[in-house]
């Protein structure tokens, strides 16, 4: 599979995840979170499935844990600067 798709599908599932959880965030960001966030997705799957099927598959058992893994990873992102910006 092309690097770009994979770059294409990235910056799709970090956007969405950065949508559900109200983050706006530029193109760049939304690519780098869809990407760690399949990496977090593969790491989850593992502890729920027992196995790691999806790890960077282009399926749609794939792309919901890498969806999963961005919703994890945007919601770290809002605890951290939602922290640093109250101590601020």
């Amino acid at each position: 599979m092309s690097i770009i798709v994979f770059i294409i599908l990235g910056g799709v599932i970090g956007w969405l995840a950065a949508m559900v959880l109200g983050r706006r965030e530029g193109i760049i960001s939304s690519i780098v979170i869809g990407i760690v966030g399949s990496f977090i997705g593969s790491f989850v799957s593992r502890l729920f499935v027992g196995s790691d099927q999806s790890y960077l598959s282009v399926s749609a058992v794939g792309l919901f844990w890498s969806f999963i893994g961005a919703i994890i990873l945007v919601a770290i992102l809002n605890l951290v600067t939602r922290s640093h910006h109250n101590s601020v």
